[in-house]
């Protein structure tokens, strides 16, 4: 059979690929209806159930001494764990994928604990770490550093918990990014610290701002793994979270809604600005190609 034979006659209409999955429709609808019912119906719950309160009652609900210092512990927290994990997440990313030593699959697999262990299991194994009479509490109290029942241990609880999002958002980007481009720079005279700066960093920084987002969220709506190390005091180690617990067991539904929703909607304004951000890096990429 001649190669001229197996050519589309001219004006032939075009075979259509077929799909593995369904069309459009079917697909887009699927997907649709589970993330209403999984995630958007108990969203919209949640703040039609603030919404009954009133303008007036949500301000004062949210706006009270101790709901503001739940608020403020919990976002300094959060804010202390997302530090902590920018830098440790990344310099984990980067040992998991630069280097090749004994353990390394091993130590690549502890990277997902968090995500598989229970939280209060995480809260209960650190506060026995770090309290007067634990391992490193032995040691850390006789020189004055305390951090069970502070707003470092609600930290690294925090930091604990929500690690993984930083490494393993910038994990497969350094995997996919080509070395020759680094040895490129080496060449030239680049010194390392000036190729990760220049070269490296640029690349992988759409990513590790998500990760450090994500990061950042994951750590406000956190319960399990702090309530045991915090004590929670209030107006002291009292993060948001515990507080909503403590006016769902007063029955104070709505308040509890009120505080709950302050929480969501922080979130999604974090994740969107930084999905903004990310597509404007993005296009300004494209452009400068």
């Amino acid at each position: 059979m001649s190669a001229a034979s197996l050519a589309p006659s001219i004006g032939a209409p075009p075979v259509r690929a077929k799909r593995v999955l369904p069309g459009f429709g079917l697909t887009m609808g699927c997907t649709m209806l589970y993330l209403g019912i999984i995630v958007l119906l108990p969203l919209a719950a949640l703040l039609l159930k603030a919404g009954e309160v009133g303008p007036a009652r949500f301000w004062q609900i949210i706006s009270s001494p101790r709901a503001v210092a739940a608020f403020q512990i919990t976002f300094a927290a959060a804010a202390i764990a997302t530090v902590i994990n920018a830098f440790y997440g990344l310099l984990m990313a980067w040992i998991l994928v630069r280097y090749r030593f004994p353990g390394r699959r091993l130590l690549d697999a502890l990277m997902d604990i968090p995500f598989a262990l229970p939280t209060a299991v995480a809260g209960l194994a650190l506060t026995a770490l770090y309290a007067s009479n634990g391992w490193f509490g032995t040691v850390l109290e006789p020189a004055g550093i305390k951090i069970v029942y502070t707003i470092f241990g609600v930290a690294l609880a925090m930091a604990f918990t929500s690690v993984p999002f930083v490494v393993r958002t910038v994990q497969p980007v350094l995997e996919d990014l080509d070395p020759q481009i680094e040895q490129a720079s080496a060449t030239l005279g680049a010194y390392p610290f000036t190729i990760f700066r220049r070269v490296v960093f640029p690349v992988i920084f759409p990513a590790y701002l998500s990760g450090c987002a994500l990061a950042f969220a994951r750590s406000l709506g956190e319960f399990g793994a702090v309530v045991f190390i915090a004590g929670n005091i209030p107006f002291q180690t009292e993060i948001a979270a515990l507080l909503v617990y403590i006016r769902l067991e007063e029955f104070d539904y709505p308040a509890a809604s009120a505080i709950a929703a302050v929480l969501l909607l922080s979130a999604f304004v974090i994740l969107l600005a930084t999905n903004i951000v990310q597509a404007r890096l993005l296009r300004y990429k494209v452009r400068s190609a």
